[in-house]
């Protein structure tokens, strides 16, 4: 991985990419370098404005550029429903699970979930479910999971996945992030049970300088912490072009294998992708099942088994 850059991208024409969170920070870099290889590019955007803001800059930046913006909103079941359902593509090559938030105060989604695993973890759990009839139709497909370092501060609570018995933000940002390392497991080892070669990986961008850090201090009116943050991700952080290079290894390099963590070399903070260390708790086979029975009971999405299409039940009362 010595080295590794966009130039090292594979080409990608004639194969669909699926990116939540596009219209900006690491989904956008992603997005555009996808499409410069020659990738159709989906867009999936919460604002359908910012998406499509994106999408102009995108054009600009690669004039000719097969993308699109649809509007995704992942704390909303409802959307992710309507959005797997119209998007008029039977194969989907290159699924990201990129969209994310933060260290926010306590709030909730349009179902009742605390929001930071609502957004983090349920949305992309439905979406990928609900796309898997997709993905499965692809030769070689990939789904890629953005994770955290932060993740080593918390495990899950299997008894507490909503934050209810208290609430402190980075702790159930840290929760959330690991249970996207969690859901990346158990997903690699139904898809190896299923058969094919679908892959699933994770990656974390090190420490980038995106709008996410700012996202929370802004939410909770902490100005101080605010400029605070902004002055770090100039003067400490790496660029969102350096940050989005694990996720693109993830989602190209031809040598990812399944449930592969891929993350920035130099103590998982910055520099060139390489294999990047997890907490252990992430590769628990019993706390995965557990996080996967409890998903598709909260979320209603029914992956039976990677045998079909999962089954979109009803939203849970």
């Amino acid at each position: 991985m010595t080295g590794w850059s966009t130039h090292d991208i594979p080409d990608r024409s004639g194969r669909r990419a699926v990116v939540t969170g596009a219209n900006s920070g690491l989904g956008f870099v992603v997005a555009r370098e996808l499409a410069r290889r020659g990738a159709g590019v989906v867009l999936a955007c919460r604002s359908e404005a910012r998406g499509s803001r994106a999408l102009a800059r995108l054009l600009a930046e690669v004039p000719g550029a097969d993308a699109e913006v649809r509007r995704l909103d992942l704390g909303d079941l409802a959307s992710v429903r309507e959005f797997a359902a119209t998007l008029p593509y039977e194969r989907v090559d290159l699924l990201v699970n990129n969209a994310g938030v933060m260290a926010l105060p306590y709030g909730t989604t349009a179902d009742g979930f605390e929001t930071q695993f609502g957004v983090n973890h349920l949305g992309h759990f439905a979406l990928t479910g609900l796309l898997m009839p997709a993905l499965l139709a692809a030769p070689g497909a990939r789904i890629v999971t953005v994770s955290s370092f932060m993740h080593v501060l918390a495990n899950i609570d299997p008894r507490d996945l909503n934050s209810e018995r208290g609430y402190r933000r980075w702790v159930a940002y840290a929760r959330s992030k690991s249970a996207n390392l969690l859901f990346t497991h158990e997903l690699a080892r139904r898809l190896a049970a299923h058969g094919g070669d679908v892959v699933a990986a994770a990656a974390h961008p090190g420490y980038a300088a995106t709008n996410l850090q700012t996202a929370g201090p802004r939410a909770a009116g902490r100005r101080l912490a605010e400029r605070v943050v902004r002055l770090g991700n100039r003067v400490v952080a790496q660029s969102a072009e350096a940050g989005a290079l694990p996720v693109l290894y993830a989602a190209t390099a031809p040598d990812v294998r399944p449930d592969a963590f891929v993350g920035p070399s130099f103590a998982m903070w910055r520099g060139a992708p390489a294999r990047s260390w997890r907490a252990p708790w992430t590769l628990d086979d019993r706390v995965a099942e557990r996080l996967w029975a409890a998903s598709e009971e909260l979320t209603g999405v029914v992956y039976d088994g990677l045998r079909g299409a999962a089954a979109a039940g009803p939203p849970p009362p």
